[in-house]
């Protein structure tokens, strides 16, 4: 897919979610490596990238790691891949990898399923700061 940065993680993500907007600033505060950018799957480059994956968001409640050029993750896997970039104590998630895919998945999809519920949503997709806008795709 033309006009994306190359060496870089995306992050697709739900922006309208609170949950899913705090989590964004947290892989923002802990990715002291620089290797992630974000956008929204509202956005235009959300839905450019979805279409270009053939993902049908509307089947699929989850955050999207994709790795220009190698592959896309969803779901837990994309969370502990994304955790995984960490260090210090977020480590320690990737003992979740012991767990088979199906069990992480039932946990994630319950905790997407209830996401607004338990966290509250947005109007509108989040507006990142002045100092923020380098790390997502316009």
């Amino acid at each position: 897919m033309p006009n994306l940065p190359i060496n870089k993680k995306i992050i697709l993500f739900d922006g309208v979610c609170n949950l899913c907007n705090n989590s964004v600033l947290k892989v923002i505060k802990y990715d002291k490596k620089n290797v992630f950018l974000f956008t929204a799957i509202q956005s235009e480059k959300g839905k450019e990238i979805v279409n270009h994956l053939g993902i049908d968001v509307s089947n699929i409640d989850s955050i999207i790691l994709y790795e220009p050029g190698v592959s896309y993750d969803i779901k837990s896997t994309a969370a502990l891949k994304i955790m995984n970039e960490f260090s210090g104590f977020w480590k320690l998630t990737q003992l979740f990898w012991i767990f088979p895919e199906s069990f992480r998945n039932y946990i994630y999809d319950y905790i997407a399923k209830n996401r607004y519920k338990w966290f509250g949503k947005k109007e509108s997709c989040m507006i990142p700061t002045q100092e923020l806008k380098n790390k997502f795709l316009n």
